[in-house]
């Protein structure tokens, strides 16, 4: 099959999207496909791991990193008009406006359309309602899918029409857990995260939290957050005020560096709402990590509540869960076991099964 890949996010930019998106790239080009990619993310033009990339932006990024190139309609409905494609996937985040000329360029062209949303739309949606574009998509034939069920809920509303479940995948061989079960010191627990230091992501609740729950256990919990952002200097601070040699922050580490933060920790804690996947809580999980995460985040769609982690409905109910894993050490142990043998069943051999599925799909549409 041959396959265009349409994002307005792409490496060299970092981001769950953009991996995602390469990911997906290279393991369909592994399974056989022929693969290109078009994107409007500055950079080199080379193939990177052997996938074409078209880069249709301007020369850099604007101030605020915002990616807007709206002359990059015409080249791409050149290349899509003239490239033999089989179909069209298109990946939206909560504004992709060179994701979305992809959707209106291909169907002008005939030709297949599969749409996928990484982000959970939430005050959006009675916008995306308006504008109505998820509607006619759907109306056109575009097999619509989503990385959650919570990505595709709004989406389902807003379009009246089926929304599949397209969940990002992961290497789950390269993620997979070394040796026993670490029962760690005793009288202390290692919690770890990994995330941009944004404030959508809520690092500096997730610290406030495990301030809290140390305060109200009277164990050493030991946090790590594995990352970096505009929100490190205001989590220094608060973990100084707190007695902060209790919570490390190691900055952005490279995927075996964390792979060994994770096999050297007890429990991951996915502390955003709006999250409508979360990659790193998947490849936490992977590695044999019990994961706490809001019940209403996109993370809740591949942990299962008192088997793989602790799902909570709020800050209270998070610094209840870690409370609770720091007192029971046979909860602990009972879902570290589980974790490591149930693992989130995301890897990519799966996941591009479900892809393919997808473009059937748009095909027959």
């Amino acid at each position: 099959m041959r396959i265009a890949l349409v994002s307005d996010c792409y490496p060299p930019r970092l981001g769950g999207m953009e991996a995602q998106v390469h990911g997906l790239a290279t393991q369909l080009q592994t399974a056989g496909h022929r693969v290109e990619v078009f994107t409007i993310t500055p950079g080199s033009g080379d193939p990177i791991d052997g996938v074409a990339v078209h880069r249709l932006g301007l020369p850099r990024e604007l101030p605020g990193g915002w990616l807007v190139n709206p002359a990059a309609a015409r080249p791409l409905r050149a290349a899509l008009r003239t490239g033999g494609f089989d179909v069209v996937h298109a990946h939206l985040g909560v504004v992709s406006p060179f994701a979305m000329d992809g959707v209106r360029v291909a169907h002008g062209l005939g030709l297949p359309v599969a749409v996928t949303w990484h982000s959970v739309t939430a005050r959006a949606e009675p916008v995306v309602r308006a504008l109505g574009y998820p509607r006619r998509w759907a109306r056109r034939g575009a097999a619509l899918s989503a990385v959650s069920p919570v990505a595709a809920a709004p989406i389902r509303r807003t379009a009246g029409a089926r929304v599949a479940l397209l969940p990002n995948g992961i290497d789950a061989s390269f993620w997979s857990p070394a040796g026993g079960i670490g029962a760690g010191r005793p009288g202390a627990l290692r919690v770890v995260s990994a995330m941009r230091l944004a404030a959508r992501k809520r690092p500096l609740e997730l610290v406030s939290a495990v301030a809290r729950a140390r305060e109200a256990s009277g164990v050493d919990i030991q946090l790590t957050i594995a990352g970096d952002g505009p929100l490190r200097g205001r989590l220094e601070r608060l973990a100084g005020a707190t007695g902060g040699a209790w919570c490390a922050l190691p900055g952005r580490l490279t995927p075996v560096e964390l792979r060994e933060l994770y096999r050297s920790a007890q429990v991951y804690v996915a502390p955003a709402r709006l999250e409508a996947f979360g990659i790193a809580a998947a490849e936490a999980l992977a590695s044999g990590l019990p994961v706490i995460a809001p019940r209403a985040s996109g993370v809740a769609g591949f942990v299962e509540d008192n088997r793989t982690g602790l799902l909570v409905d709020d800050d209270a109910g998070l610094r209840g869960a870690l409370v609770q894993v720091a007192g029971d050490h046979r909860l602990l142990t009972g879902l570290s076991s589980y974790a490591r043998e149930a693992g989130p069943g995301l890897d990519w051999s799966n996941v591009v099964g479900a892809v393919i599925a997808e473009y059937e799909r748009a095909i027959a549409g």
